[in-house]
């Protein structure tokens, strides 16, 4: 599948879809982020079964607010709706190729049982 640009609109309707969605927030001043780019597009061609998009940070400051993103690269992780992982920085192939392998294998029964129960709980956590 080949990496989406993301606006409000599609952004709202990728992650709230079933299945784990991939999120590069990059601006075109940032070094890091067009290290990562490839890097991003490779593993997206490898994983066909999972939504990747890019967002441009200096196009969707508003969105970019909205999730926290404050450094770029941020690459943010959704599955079935939830963010998983949100994380600063650039990184290797193989650790992009692990962090899918990981979102793949939750149980998201059970992260939803846990959240229930922190949220429950009054927490944060």
């Amino acid at each position: 599948m080949a990496v989406m640009t993301l606006d409000p609109d599609s952004f709202d309707k990728a992650v709230d879809q079933p299945g784990i969605v991939v999120i590069d927030w990059w601006a075109r001043w940032c070094a890091p982020c067009r290290f990562f780019a490839p890097v991003f597009e490779r593993v997206a061609a490898k994983n066909p079964d999972i939504t990747f998009g890019k967002i441009d940070v200096d196009e969707q400051p508003r969105l970019a607010s909205a999730l926290g993103v404050q450094a770029m690269p941020t690459l943010s992780v959704f599955r079935d709706g939830l963010l998983l992982i949100q994380q600063a920085g650039a990184m290797p192939e193989a650790a992009l190729e692990e962090l899918l392998r990981r979102a793949r294998g939750l149980d998201m029964a059970e992260v939803r049982r846990r959240l229930e129960a922190v949220s429950a709980q009054g927490g944060t956590r």
